[in-house]
């Protein structure tokens, strides 16, 4: 025989073999499936029963209506996966069902979630409408799978699945939390064996889990896309500009909480060459002695420099005073008088990057 023909034959062997085999179910020697149970001992009588451990009996009396053997469906468990923040499951219940914690305080949890689930069945072309008052209780119009067989043009369809599923929502009473569940809501399957509406138990609920985790992908697609834009809003949006402190003199007013940004400033100061001196909590001030940092040249051939407060080398005190939800800061030089606009306005490019904190909050 040719061995090329040969090697082709095996190899159609193979895959006619691999097209076979139903992931569904075991492989192996059935045969346990058909022993009976022993029949029990029987004692004379006048002897006594001996003592029998009975810690792995498996008695027949289960299992009459169920699969066994072959037709035992061996597929792991599906199981739901909280993958978006604040996430959680009810190790209780084995429905398909996921609870939201607040994350995004400025937004509606229900309203959120509600626009993930939207934007998921929109994203797989599938209606969805809502079917009570309340708006808790939504239905999906068909999903559909279609398994075809054969080569292009003699192409035809050798399973076609149709699924519908409904989703409930519960919030609990302080809102905080939200509960969704998936149930499969309708079915239908057309094969070589005919048409049929009833779904195996396991792939009922592999189904629905799966339909659920493609929504806690979606909150966390949605949550990702909200932080995203809260980070691009931030580095757009001016935090420090000038204004004047309690008392009228210059100073630069923070859109930071007082405490907050006292916390935080000897980061600004480490990097930009202040040096702290000596620092009195109770009134909020830091003094500091400056010297202006200097130029390396391997720093500035490479672009790592950072920015340079133009003011003379020296001691400064820093005050912090709050001003309604925000902060005053006032520059004194060592005489004690307050910095003035144009002082301030000259090094406010570097200033206000360094007081926003734009890396840090």
């Amino acid at each position: 025989m040719n061995r090329k023909i040969f090697y082709f034959s095996l190899l159609s062997i193979a895959v006619t073999s691999c097209g076979a085999i139903n992931n569904k179910r075991a492989v192996g020697d059935f045969e346990y499936a058909k022993q009976k149970e022993a029949q029990a001992l029987k004692i004379p009588a006048g002897l006594a029963k001996p003592k029998q451990d009975d810690t792995y009996f498996v008695t027949d009396k289960i299992n009459h209506k169920g699969p066994v053997g072959e037709s035992v469906d061996v597929r792991a468990p599906s199981l739901v996966l909280p993958i978006a923040a604040s996430t959680r499951t009810e190790n209780t219940s084995a429905e398909s069902k996921v609870w939201f914690d607040q994350v995004i305080e400025e937004e509606d949890l229900k309203t959120f979630v509600l626009k993930a689930l939207k934007g998921q069945l929109a994203a797989d072309n599938v209606e969805l409408k809502q079917v009570d008052d309340a708006g808790l209780i939504y239905e999906s119009d068909w999903y559909h799978k279609e398994v075809e067989t054969g080569t292009w043009p003699f192409k035809s369809v050798a399973i076609a699945e149709s699924i519908s599923y409904r989703f409930i929502l519960e919030s609990k009473s302080h809102g905080r939390s939200v509960g969704l569940s998936v149930k499969l809501l309708d079915y239908m399957k057309t094969d070589q064996a005919g048409g049929t509406k009833r779904i195996d138990i396991i792939d009922q609920q592999r189904a629905e889990m799966n339909m659920l985790n493609e929504i806690i992908a979606q909150v966390d697609f949605q949550y990702r896309l909200k932080q995203q834009e809260n980070r691009l809003l931030r580095a757009n949006q001016n935090f420090v500009s000038l204004g004047e402190n309690v008392s009228g003199e210059a100073a630069y007013i923070v859109e930071i909480d007082v405490d907050l940004l006292w916390a935080n400033l000897p980061l600004f100061f480490e990097d930009h060459g202040f040096n702290i001196t000596d620092l009195n909590e109770s009134t909020k001030i830091y003094y500091v002695d400056y010297k202006m940092p200097e130029t390396g040249f391997w720093a500035s051939l490479w672009g790592d420099t950072r920015p340079v407060v133009d003011l003379p080398n020296g001691k400064y005190q820093f005050q912090l005073e709050k001003v309604a939800e925000k902060s005053a800061v006032t520059i004194y030089d060592d005489q004690g008088n307050a910095l003035s606009e144009s002082t301030l306005e000259k090094i406010f490019n570097v200033m206000e990057p360094g007081l926003s904190f734009k890396d840090v909050f």
